[in-house]
C-alpha cells in the first residue's frame, strides 16, 4: 500500500487506561508491514475528562480534541476529514477500549478489496465471547439493515472498518452518535459505494466499558433509517 494512502482513525472516550496500548500496537502492526502514512494513528478525543489525549499523544498518535463530547459519529468524521487532508484515500477505523487486535485492524487495511469500497468487518460474536445483550443487538440491527439495503448483512455494528474517505465524506452523514456507523452502510449501498465484509477476531476484555446504551442507542439509530431510508433514493444505473 502507497505511503500516506491509508491511516487508522481511533474515536476515543474516557480511554485513558486502554487508548496507549491500542495506539503503540496500530504504529507496531503499520511499520512491521510497511505501511506508513503521514500520521499512521489518529485519535479524536471526543470530550473526555480524564488522561485520554495526552496518553494518545504519549504512545504516539496525532491526537485532536472535541472540547464536548459529541459522539461517535462526529469523532469518526473530524478523524477522516484529517485522514483525508494528510492525504489518505482510506482509513480504518479501531475502538479504543482494545476491543479489536492491532493484526485484525492491519489485515483490513490490506484486503486486496479496492480503496473504494466500504469493508465491514464481520464478527463471530458468540465465539468471541460477547455479551448476549451485544449479541442481542447487534442481530436486531442486521434485521433492520438488511431489510432497508436490500441485502444481507452479517455485522453492521462492529467499529472496526475500513472507510473510502472520499465516499464517505460526500454521503451527506447526519448522525452523531452510534447512529452513523448504520446511516453510513444504507447511503452507501443506496449510493452504490461497493461493500465488502470480512470475518474477523475481537476480543472483550474484562475491564472493557461499553458507551452504547442499550436502550437509547438503539432507538437513535432506528430514527436515523427511518430518515435516511426516506430521503436516499437508490442511485440509477449511469447516474454519477
Amino acid at each position: 500500500m502507497n505511503e500516506r494512502r491509508l491511516c487508522f482513525v481511533v474515536p476515543a472516550f474516557q480511554a485513558e487506561s486502554s487508548i496507549g496500548a491500542v495506539v503503540r500496537g496500530l504504529l507496531e502492526a503499520a511499520r512491521e508491514a510497511g505501511t506508513w502514512t503521514a500520521p499512521a494513528v489518529v485519535v479524536v478525543d471526543d470530550g473526555s475528562s480524564d488522561a485520554t489525549a495526552r496518553a494518545a499523544r504519549d504512545a504516539g498518535a496525532e491526537v485532536l480534541v472535541h472540547t464536548l463530547n459529541r459522539g461517535k459519529g462526529r469523532a469518526l468524521l473530524t478523524g477522516f476529514r484529517a485522514a483525508l487532508e494528510h492525504g489518505a484515500r482510506a482509513a480504518v477505523s479501531v475502538d479504543a477500549d482494545g476491543q479489536h487486535p492491532a493484526d485484525e485492524a492491519l489485515r483490513l487495511a490490506l484486503d486486496p478489496a479496492p480503496l473504494e469500497a466500504l469493508v465491514l468487518a464481520v464478527r463471530d460474536l458468540q465465539r468471541d465471547g460477547a455479551p448476549k445483550a451485544n449479541r442481542f443487538s447487534n442481530g436486531f440491527s442486521n434485521v433492520w439493515m438488511s431489510w432497508f439495503a436490500r441485502r444481507r448483512l452479517r455485522d453492521t455494528q462492529c467499529g472496526l472498518r475500513r472507510y473510502p474517505l472520499p465516499a464517505t465524506l460526500e454521503l451527506g452523514l447526519r448522525g452523531s452518535r452510534f447512529e452513523l456507523e448504520s446511516e453510513v452502510i444504507l447511503r452507501a449501498v443506496r449510493r452504490g459505494v461497493p461493500l465488502v465484509e470480512v470475518p474477523a477476531r475481537v476480543l472483550y476484555p474484562e475491564q472493557r466499558t461499553s458507551h452504547f446504551r442499550s436502550g437509547r442507542d438503539p432507538t437513535r439509530i432506528v430514527f436515523r433509517l427511518l430518515h435516511t431510508a426516506a430521503t436516499t433514493p437508490w442511485r440509477r444505473a449511469g447516474e454519477p
